[in-house]
C-alpha cells in the first residue's frame, strides 16, 4: 500500500511539472512573435576577425581557368568517339560544378541512350563506358552524374587525371557559393547566358541537398559592403532569388563601417572535405581512377571509352588549342581558425570562415602563371582586412 502511495504521489508531481512546462512553452512561443510585432529590433552581433601576420598559417595560390566568353559546355566528334567539353569556369568552378556537369551529361544522352532504353543493334559495350579528364570539382561532379544516370556495373566511369585531391586547383578555391569572375558581360553570347542561368539554378539546388558536415557544405550569413547606393540596385550573380534573407542596411555604425550593406544567405563549401567526399562516393559507386597525363588529342582519342568528357580546366588550353582560355591568378592568406566567426563579407577583399582556417582574399591577376605567393600581395590583403575590421563596432 505504501509503495502505491509513493508512486501516485510521484505521478502527481510529474503531471504538475509537465503542465507547468507546457504552459511556459506556449507562452514563450506567443511572446516572441509579439515582441517582433511590437517593433523589437534584434541587432546582429559580429565577432571580429583577428587579422594579424602572426596568425598566418599558410598562403596559397591558384590559377583560375578563365575565358572572357564564359565556360564551354559543348560537343564535338573525335574520330568515332564523342568529346564533350566542360571547362573554363573562371572563379566559379565549385559554384557551377553541378550545373555545368548536368548540361554536359545531357549532351551524351542521344549517343548512348539511358539505362532503361533498349540497346541499339550492334551497340558495343564500350559505348556504355565514359572517360572523364580531370579530378577537380568539375571532373568529379561530371563523373558522379554519369554514374547516377548511366551506371552499368563497375567501371562504367573512369577518371583520368594527373593531379588528385588534395592537389587540384579546386582544393585551393575559397568555396563560397557565388557565380562570379567567370566572363565579361559584353563578350558573351545569348546561348551562354541561357546555359549560365540554367547552371546556376541546377547547381544551387544540388548543393542545398548536400548541406551537412559530411560534405562540408553549410548556409552562412553574408554581407556585401558598398560605397554608394547605386551598387545596391544590381542583381546578385545568378539572380536575387538564389540568396534567401536578402535585405539592405544603411547603418555604418553597426555594419563594418560601410555606408551601404547588402545582407543575404548563401552556401560555403569546404573544398578539402567536399572533394574527399565526392571521391569517396565515386569509388563506392564502382568508379575507376587512372593517374595519367595527356600530351595530345591523339592520346585521348586512343582511350577505350567511346564518350570522353573534357574537364581538364586550364589544361584544356594546350590539349584542345583553346587560346581564349587563360590563367587568372588568385592569392589567398589563411589565418588560424576562429570558431566564433559565423559570417562572410565581401568588400575591398573577402573573408570566408572555414574549419581549416579563415580565408582572406583576394587577387585577380590576368595572364599570370606564377604559383609563388607575392609578399607585396600578402601585405595588401592583410592591410585591407585590418581596415574592414576597424569599421566593425
Amino acid at each position: 500500500m505504501s509503495d502505491y502511495t509513493g508512486v501516485e504521489s510521484n505521478r502527481r508531481v510529474f503531471l504538475r511539472s509537465a503542465l507547468a512546462a507546457t504552459t511556459f512553452l506556449a507562452t514563450a512561443r506567443t511572446a516572441r512573435p509579439l515582441a517582433f510585432a511590437a517593433g523589437h529590433k534584434v541587432e546582429r552581433n559580429f565577432a571580429p576577425v583577428n587579422v594579424s601576420r602572426d596568425r598566418l598559417i599558410r598562403e596559397v595560390v591558384g590559377l583560375r581557368p578563365y575565358r572572357a566568353e564564359g565556360f564551354v559546355v559543348d560537343v564535338e566528334r573525335l574520330g568515332e568517339k564523342l568529346l564533350i567539353h566542360n571547362y573554363g569556369h573562371g572563379g566559379a568552378g565549385i559554384t557551377l560544378s553541378w550545373g555545368t556537369a548536368s548540361l554536359a551529361v545531357a549532351l551524351a544522352r542521344d549517343f548512348v541512350g539511358t539505362r532503361a532504353a533498349r540497346p541499339q543493334r550492334g551497340l558495343r559495350s564500350a559505348q556504355r563506358r565514359f572517360a572523364v579528364l580531370g579530378c577537380g570539382v568539375n571532373g568529379l561532379s561530371t563523373a558522379r552524374l554519369l554514374q547516377r544516370r548511366f551506371q552499368d556495373g563497375p567501371g562504367t566511369v573512369t577518371i583520368y587525371a594527373r593531379d588528385l585531391p588534395p592537389d587540384t586547383t579546386s582544393n585551393i578555391a575559397g568555396g563560397f557559393w557565388m557565380p562570379t569572375s567567370l566572363y565579361e558581360p559584353e563578350g558573351v553570347s545569348a546561348k551562354f547566358v541561357e546555359q549560365f542561368r540554367q547552371a546556376c539554378r541546377i547547381s544551387n539546388r544540388a548543393y542545398q541537398l548536400l548541406i551537412s558536415p559530411e560534405y562540408g557544405v553549410r548556409w552562412i550569413d553574408t554581407f556585401s559592403l558598398y560605397d554608394n547606393e547605386a551598387e545596391l540596385m544590381s542583381e546578385l550573380p545568378g539572380g536575387n532569388d538564389l540568396y534567401p534573407e536578402h535585405k539592405v542596411h544603411r547603418d555604418a555604425k553597426h555594419y563594418f563601417g560601410a555606408p551601404y550593406v547588402r545582407q543575404y544567405s548563401t552556401m560555403l563549401i569546404e573544398p578539402s572535405i567536399y572533394l574527399n567526399a565526392l571521391l569517396r562516393d565515386f569509388y563506392i559507386a564502382g568508379g575507376k581512377l587512372v593517374v595519367k597525363e595527356f600530351r595530345s588529342r591523339e592520346e585521348i582519342a586512343r582511350l577505350p571509352e567511346s564518350v570522353i568528357f573534357n574537364c581538364a580546366g586550364l589544361g584544356a588550353r594546350a590539349l584542345f588549342g583553346d587560346k581564349k582560355l587563360g590563367p587568372v591568378r588568385g592569392q589567398l592568406e589563411v589565418l588560424l581558425p576562429q570558431a566564433e566567426i559565423d559570417y562572410c563579407y565581401l568588400g575591398n577583399g573577402y573573408m570566408f570562415p572555414r574549419r581549416d582556417g579563415i580565408i582572406l582574399g583576394g587577387t585577380f591577376d590576368h595572364d599570370d602563371w606564377s604559383l609563388e605567393p607575392k609578399p607585396e600581395q600578402t601585405t595588401q590583403i592583410l592591410e585591407a582586412h585590418v581596415e574592414i575590421m576597424k569599421g566593425l563596432k
